[in-house]
């Protein structure tokens, strides 16, 4: 009779546990970020754990291309997404007339001048075959850092938002090819130079290249930091604030970006602190 009061006992404490915590995980608030893959993505998948500690369900939705984040969180298919600095957001909100807007920052990477052909600056031979960014923002990035190597001049000097059409100045006679953001580390062997971000290198299992660009744009400018687009009217949103908080504080994201930029504090910096 004993043993089975006993085990009816730990029946019932079990029950309760279970219970606790089915309604535990009910109270976790969900939280859909939209990236791509690399860097962005790994970071947000690195606060998953510590979320759920602090009451977020993180869960990170992988996109391919820089179009349909943004179409994602305007529809609220997601909650947020990291991937895009305030630059390129500016230009789809021209183009789209959405209602975002970036409600903490993550990320500032440079971005590079590589080649797996050429060796130094000075090597580039006339008629090389050069690939940019097809969208606006990101082209008028790689052009100015194209004019920053002293290969081209641009008509309107260092303003953002420079095109190909802007190129004045063009002593080597440099071929521009206009490739999807994305897609543009795979354009490496085809091309002699290309204007890449390191985190593609660390995507492609190469981390190593990322730290040999001929030339790197500078860390300091927060104007192309990557951050958390929000639509507007849930800005204040405190699930959304708080898990951007998490972000920014968490030691475990800064370790898996420290890691996915091979401890190389010269690609990164983290825009918030500064």
């Amino acid at each position: 009779m004993n043993l089975n009061i006993n085990t009816y006992r730990r029946w019932f404490v079990a029950a309760l546990a279970g219970l606790a915590l089915s309604a535990g995980a009910q109270t976790l608030e969900v939280v859909k970020v939209g990236s791509t893959p690399g860097v962005t993505s790994d970071a947000v998948q690195a606060l998953v754990a510590e979320g759920k500690r602090n009451g977020l369900d993180i869960r990170v939705v992988e996109f391919t291309d820089w179009t349909l984040p943004n179409e994602a969180v305007n529809n609220r298919d997601i909650d947020l997404n990291f991937f895009q600095h305030q630059a390129f957001l500016n230009n789809v909100i021209k183009e789209r007339g959405y209602k975002l807007e970036l409600i903490g920052l993550g990320l500032l990477q440079n971005i590079g001048l590589y080649s797996n052909r050429i060796q130094s600056l000075g090597a580039i031979p006339n008629k090389a075959k050069v690939a940019i960014a097809n969208d606006p923002v990101n082209q008028g990035r790689g052009l100015l850092l194209l004019q920053r190597a002293g290969l081209i001049q641009l008509r309107h000097g260092t303003d953002p938002g420079a095109r190909v059409d802007d190129v004045v100045s063009n002593p080597k006679q440099l071929q521009f090819f206009e490739i999807e953001g994305p897609q543009l580390i795979h354009s490496l062997p085809d091309v002699d130079l290309a204007v890449v971000w390191p985190s593609y290198f660390v995507n492609a299992g190469k981390k190593d290249q990322a730290g040999k660009a001929l030339l790197y744009s500078g860390v300091a400018d927060s104007f192309y930091a990557m951050g958390f687009a929000a639509r507007s009217d849930r800005a204040s949103e405190p699930k959304l604030r708080k898990f951007v908080e998490l972000f920014q504080h968490s030691p475990e994201v800064r370790r898996v970006i420290a890691d996915r930029f091979d401890g190389n504090a010269n690609l990164y910096t983290l825009p918030w602190q500064n």
